[in-house]
């Protein structure tokens, strides 16, 4: 991991050329805050808030971010990326 305290900036270029962008404030290795822009949507748009509000406090471990992930996106569309490209950014941006 590349740090347990600060700010990590990160970014992915997914399939079809989209990027997401992922943003992450960190401190004693967990997720205190975290922001995704980029090119690909999320249906309904505010659901995007609603997935970076369940992230607060994630360890930055795959396994503890993975399930949390993967189980928001059974109940919203995503145009551009998916729940791996989500998982994916953020790992990027923990190694950057």
């Amino acid at each position: 991991m590349k740090a347990e305290n600060g700010i990590l900036r990160g970014e992915l270029k997914v399939r079809g050329g989209k990027l997401i962008k992922c943003r992450m404030k960190v401190k004693n290795g967990r997720i205190e805050e975290i922001k995704f822009s980029g090119d690909f949507f999320m249906y309904p748009e505010e659901k995007l808030e609603e997935l970076e509000e369940m992230l607060i406090n994630i360890e930055l471990k795959k396994e503890k971010i993975l399930p949390i992930i993967h189980h928001f996106s059974e109940n919203v569309e995503m145009v551009g990326a998916d729940a791996d490209d989500i998982v994916k950014v953020i790992m990027k941006t923990i190694t950057n």
